[in-house]
């Protein structure tokens, strides 16, 4: 198995530092509004990349956190006349239930920052200890970026570059404007944890060195997050557990691509911005999946609702395949796959070579094509199954093709019937007025032996 390493800017043999186990960390939600559709990316890739390995035979230990203590938090709560935690405890069951839908399997552990606070305390009183960093006169404790000699290799950003483009610092109290905060200082009114920095609240990138290695160890196999995660959140998180541990913090880094609004970044100023909730309202969520997989993780992806028809016609075009065939979770699992199979060796092999969904979801259609032309059960049940070691056809074929749909399901039977009869009685210019008003909003009517069956269009 390959996989494109971040840090080393190539693809590389994956080796897990136990054999068969595999320690992964990805880097979660910052709770206080609801998740966006590139969050909903994030998940669904790392569902993805968690499922495979699982299916390669790894035990997977997968910790993604969750930032419950921020300024956005702070100032939201403050907004809303509410708690931090009734805050936060709201939008993490949100969370739940968008990623649920879906199907992102939920974390081995869940870590909150606010559980961690001491751990962090720990870690930034080290670091201080060593010279890596330094408490201002007004409270907060800073890193020294310029101690840390390998600042940047992960981003591949350099300390000139960085002081080159830096906007003049009002922070009168960095010893260099490209330090960044370890412990802010409690101010007025203001949430804070007793320790002996002084009241205050950790920052944000020293949360996850200290969940990473209290859940995982010093050194683990994978860290994993968005690409606009790089820098300088992941940068500075190598300069704070490297300088801590003196040991390598993750062996290799995965970042998916950015996801794009009819071609432009997503954003509440171009309005453009979406949530996911507003996606699932309009879509199902199997389809959003599907989109989300249909391009290679680290290629960026564009958000239309043209691109989501378009995903959804793909989707159904498997599920109208399979409709004839009675597969599910219960008679049918991922065990069965015959490796030996042309097509479940050549989905493998795009698996393998830095999770490929792009390709592999190209070998699901080549089966496609093949029941199509053969009606082969065998090959219908390999599709299932290989689909499923991605996270997809999780629903029955038929409940798929028939959701969505604007008239009630007895008012489109009762229309079958009359038009059934209609065609009984050769009175086919009443048959066709049926199937054209069920058409008219969306509804494909299609007549076999077994019957006439609908979908929606």
């Amino acid at each position: 198995m390959k996989i494109y390493n971040s840090l080393s800017k190539q693809k590389e043999n994956f080796i897990p530092i136990k054999p068969n186990e595999i320690k992964m960390y990805v880097c979660g939600q910052t709770v206080y509004d609801y998740c966006h559709l590139g969050h909903a990316r994030k998940a669904v890739v790392f569902d993805m990349v968690r499922r495979w390995f699982i299916t390669s035979g790894y035990k997977v230990v997968f910790v993604e956190n969750i930032t419950d203590i921020d300024d956005k938090i702070i100032r939201r709560a403050k907004e809303n006349s509410e708690t931090i935690y009734q805050l936060t405890e709201r939008y993490i069951k949100y969370m739940h239930e968008d990623f649920a839908s879906l199907g992102v399997m939920r974390p081995d552990y869940e870590p909150k920052a606010t559980e961690y606070v001491s751990q962090m305390v720990y870690l930034i009183q080290d670091l201080i200890d060593k010279n890596y960093a330094y408490q201002a006169e007004n409270g907060d404790v800073y890193y020294r970026v310029r101690k840390f000699v390998g600042y940047g290799k992960l981003s591949g950003k350099s300390l000139d570059d960085l002081r080159a483009g830096e906007r003049v610092d009002v922070d009168l109290n960095k010893e260099d404007p490209l330090d960044f905060v370890l412990w802010k200082a409690s101010k007025e009114n203001e949430v804070y944890w007793d320790s002996p920095l002084g009241n205050g609240r950790p920052g944000w990138h020293i949360e996850c060195s200290a969940m990473s290695e209290e859940i995982l160890g010093k050194n683990f196999d994978i860290h994993g997050g968005g690409q606009d995660l790089q820098f300088p959140h992941h940068e500075n998180e190598i300069a704070q557990s490297e300088a801590h541990n003196n040991c390598q913090f993750a062996n290799y880094w995965m970042h998916n691509g950015f996801l794009n609004v009819n071609d432009e970044k997503m954003s509440k100023s171009l309005g453009n911005f979406f949530t996911l909730r507003d996606a699932l309202n309009q879509y199902n969520p199997e389809v959003i999946r599907y989109f989300m997989l249909k391009s290679h993780y680290r290629s960026p992806l564009n958000f239309s609702y043209d691109n989501l028809l378009d995903a959804k016609n793909s989707l159904s075009k498997i599920y109208q395949t399979l409709r004839d065939y009675d597969f599910n979770a219960d008679n049918c699992n991922i065990g069965e796959i015959d490796w030996l199979d042309k097509y479940a060796v050549n989905f493998k092999n795009a698996m393998d070579d830095d999770f490929n969904t792009s390709l592999a979801i190209s070998v699901l259609f080549e089966i496609v094509t093949e029941i199509n032309r053969e009606k082969n059960s065998k090959l219908a049940k390999l599709l299932y199954t290989l689909a499923n070691t991605i996270g997809l056809l999780s629903s029955n074929p038929q409940q798929f093709l028939q959701s969505g749909v604007g008239l009630s399901v007895q008012f489109i039977e009762e229309m079958i019937v009359k038009r059934n009869q209609a065609r009984l009685d050769r009175d086919f210019a009443l048959s066709d007025k049926i199937r054209d008003e069920l058409l008219s909003n969306n509804i494909v009517l299609e007549d076999s032996k077994n019957g006439t069956i609908w979908r929606k269009l």
